[in-house]
């Protein structure tokens, strides 16, 4: 009898242990994919039980929470969908979550563990759990300058304060309104993404972050401030010559529309800026050395993460570059790549005295009662082997006088404001996949405003076409 007991304790003792066994399965390693799993409804209705906290701009909502009469009970909406679309993202229980709704989205639900006597509290009150509100840097008048200076072409502007690395706009064309994707109805969201995946135009694609193209002359920046840093002076002459071939190929390198760049035998590093002399950055790259162009790209964020509240494509060059190679790359071509977003802050660090910010859209996040729960991810831009200074302030100052000079003497006189020290570098660059060009331009107005703007695939350059939509956007900025 006491075997037979014996027995069946066992038998009960292995049945527990298997069932502890799948239950820590479970919980420990199944836990987070059960979770994550869109067919587990528990978790969405309690997700969407949660008043998720709004986005504002000024005082305006551009990211809200509003009540249904489903059992999912709160639903996204954005009152200004395709204006800030990219930088609020979606919230969508079939597609998930992007820009900021996916980045903040702890923040947004009242997650965070700072957050946790606040949700205690209203669990014991009896309050509904509500998210944080979440107060974003965009000026919305610099927002909807760029909306309308872009007007119904593809391309992308990026505003950025340099004194702070405040972000004043991020507008990306074409763009979607995500509301779409943030409906209850499963059916017409699945329809909605269909519709915008196969959008030859591809609206969901950030332009302003996440494309990185051939910066053109917006590069001789770069060179420039290579240069600079290596002794070299905005009056220091070189040769003026119709093209340039570098060591090591028969490949010769011209100016745009042939000849030389000026009248004149020599011609100054600052007009060779001004007028975007090809020969002369060229044949300046390969003089200074790849290491030395390399390491300065490097120090002003190529090959480098950006420290941003949404991702941001890493600009990039070669680590090393052949001569021929070096030459082209000098000209924004080869093997060359930036974004937008780079350029933009690459022009706020010049306004900047050379001094990288760190760049953010979220001023702070704030609980529902107002309280400051985090502030700005703001500061200097500074991690292992680069510093914040990222070119000397003499460097920035001469670069600065260069800009000017390309705004006032040079491509970029479409930039122009009346009143206002402008700054800037136009850029037209080609593409293989591209029938046109891309056009670029990237400056300043004083220390108040940077911008960028990228127009790909148009018939024009970078000072007809990119120019005047940057001086839109800071106009918008300085009338204020």
């Amino acid at each position: 009898m006491n075997g037979q007991i014996r027995r069946v304790a066992l038998v009960m003792m292995v049945v527990f242990a298997a069932l502890l066994v799948n239950l820590n399965i479970l919980q420990l390693v199944r836990g987070p994919d059960l979770v994550d799993n869109p067919a587990n409804r528990r978790v969405l209705v309690a997700q969407y039980g949660i008043e998720r906290g709004p986005m504002l701009v000024d005082d305006a909502e551009v990211a809200r929470s509003v009540e249904t009469d489903d059992d999912l009970e709160y639903q996204r909406e954005y009152p200004e969908p395709e204006l800030y679309a990219h930088v609020t993202g979606y919230d969508s229980f079939v597609q998930g979550r992007t820009g900021l709704e996916e980045t903040y989205n702890d923040a947004l639900m009242g997650a965070p563990s700072e957050m946790l006597a606040q949700n205690l509290t209203e669990l014991l009150i009896g309050r509904d759990a509500r998210g944080n509100t979440l107060r974003l840097t965009v000026d919305p008048r610099v927002q909807e300058a760029a909306r309308t200076a872009l007007a119904d072409r593809t391309g992308a502007v990026v505003a950025i304060e340099p004194g702070t690395g405040r972000v004043l706009a991020a507008y990306a064309n074409p763009t979607y309104d995500p509301n779409r994707l943030s409906s209850h109805d499963g059916g017409a969201v699945q329809d909605a993404w269909e519709e915008l995946r196969l959008d030859p135009d591809l609206p969901l694609l950030d332009r302003s972050t996440r494309v990185l193209y051939p910066p053109g002359s917006v590069f001789k920046i770069v060179v420039a401030a290579a240069a600079l840093e290596q002794g070299l002076q905005p009056e220091t002459a070189f040769d003026n010559i119709e093209s340039y071939t570098p060591p090591g190929t028969e490949r010769a390198i011209t100016n745009s529309g042939g000849g030389t760049c000026t009248d004149d035998e020599t011609i100054t590093l600052a007009r060779a800026l001004a007028v975007s002399c090809n020969t002369v950055f060229a044949k300046l790259a390969v003089d200074l050395g790849d290491d030395v162009v390399i390491d300065t790209a490097q120090r002003l964020g190529f090959n480098r993460a950006i420290p941003y509240d949404l991702p941001v494509a890493s600009s990039a060059i070669p680590t090393e570059m052949a001569d021929p190679a070096l030459a082209q790359s000098a000209i924004g071509q080869r093997d060359v790549r930036m974004t937008a977003f780079h350029a933009a802050m690459t022009a706020a660090t010049i306004a900047n005295a050379g001094r990288a910010q760190r760049p953010f859209v979220v001023a702070d996040v704030r609980s529902p009662s107002g309280r400051l729960v985090q502030g700005p991810a703001d500061g200097v831009w500074r991690e292992a082997g680069f510093s914040e200074q990222a070119i000397s302030a003499r460097t920035a100052s001469q670069l600065r006088d260069m800009m000017i000079g390309v705004v006032d003497q040079g491509t970029g006189g479409p930039a122009q404001i009346g009143g206002s020290e402008v700054g800037g570098k136009t850029g037209t660059a080609d593409d293989p996949n591209l029938e046109g060009s891309i056009a670029w331009f990237a400056g300043f107005a004083g220390n108040d405003i940077a911008v960028a703007v990228v127009l790909p695939d148009v018939e024009g350059g970078g000072g007809s076409l990119a120019a005047p939509v940057a001086r839109e956007v800071m106009l918008a900025w300085l009338e204020q």
